[in-house]
């Protein structure tokens, strides 16, 4: 993780990207006796006839076919090409994180979030505490969602990046957004505020208005909502 990184600069986060390692790490299943063998910067697990090699896929690659006389047959197993950010260690949140969520490194997520299957969270962004965030929900670069919000499945948080901006999206404490709706850069939706399901928000909402429609304006009054229709369930959060 790059501590020293200016994550309020868009063209420094851009610039970052441009000059990181670009990697594409690939694991090879090996069926072979590698015993004895060894490559730098690659990472050898097994023993006898059966071996686990982490690395850059060309260096493995070139290994495999060096020393393809002690190898029967091998499998390559790969999830990207290029990469220029590595994913975030999530080992030690304290959230419930589900499989299929794609996080970036320099994320934060507070005590008690839930990041549901297929949400992508970009460079920079945070997540409060006990926040939920949806299935295939999108949080651009610096995208920053308080505390006990909801965002939609399928919602769209705009990032920072590009077109380049330098204020992120915020979203402020107890937010609902509905599924797929869509927050463009620099909006700020205020705490206690809906957002409609298929919305598409261009400019700021007050605190505990409630928007809809494309572009999204204010139909009312959160006070105006039965209670069920914008309550957040504990128990997804526990």
């Amino acid at each position: 993780m790059n501590n020293s990184l200016d994550l309020n600069d868009p063209y420094k986060i851009a610039a970052y990207i441009k000059e990181a390692k670009k990697t594409t790490i690939i694991k090879a299943y090996v069926d072979g006796n590698l015993k004895g063998l060894s490559a730098q910067n690659i990472k050898f697990f097994g023993s006898g006839e059966f071996w686990i090699l982490f690395g850059e896929n060309n260096d493995v690659i070139e290994f495999l076919q060096q020393n393809k006389h002690f190898i029967n047959k091998y499998e390559i197993e790969f999830d990207r090409r290029n990469s220029a950010i590595p994913m975030l260690d999530i080992r030690n949140i304290e959230a419930r994180i589900e499989p299929g969520a794609i996080i970036r490194d320099m994320v934060s997520i507070k005590k008690n979030a839930v990041i549901m299957m297929g949400a992508i969270i970009n460079i920079g962004a945070e997540v409060g505490e006990n926040t939920l965030i949806d299935m295939n929900a999108v949080l651009g670069a610096r995208a920053t969602v308080g505390n006990n919000c909801h965002i939609g499945a399928g919602a769209v948080l705009a990032g920072v990046l590009e077109p380049p901006s330098a204020t992120p999206v915020i979203i402020e404490d107890n937010v609902l957004v509905g599924a797929n709706a869509v927050i463009l850069e620099g909006v700020r939706i205020g705490a206690g505020a809906v957002v409609a399901a298929g919305s598409v928000v261009t400019r700021d909402v007050p605190p505990r208005k409630v928007v809809a429609g494309i572009p999204a304006r204010i139909i009312k009054d959160t006070s105006e909502m039965s209670a069920d229709k914008n309550k957040l369930l504990d128990d997804l959060r526990g």
